[in-house]
């Protein structure tokens, strides 16, 4: 499908929708694409902490989502 063929889609479903939910969600990811993003600078401790994080992944140093959670709720039980 051709740019131009994508376009005229897009703007025939965003002509038929009422969700502005849906539409403000469509004009903040087409903002994103004309907005200039400032570079983020990091300090030398974040870059030695996300290194060290990085470390532990390598290492097998982590757990998952699911143990995260089941951990925080026997935090709460008590």
């Amino acid at each position: 499908m051709s740019a131009a063929e994508i376009k005229k889609q897009l703007i025939e479903k965003i002509q038929s929708t009422e969700d502005e939910n849906l539409l403000e969600e469509v004009y903040r990811i087409l903002e994103m694409n004309t907005q200039d993003f400032d570079m983020i600078l990091l300090s030398d401790f974040q870059k030695s902490k996300i290194e060290a994080g990085l470390k532990d992944m390598e290492l097998g140093n982590y757990i998952s989502h699911e143990e995260a959670n089941k951990e925080i709720e026997e935090w709460l039980k008590k």
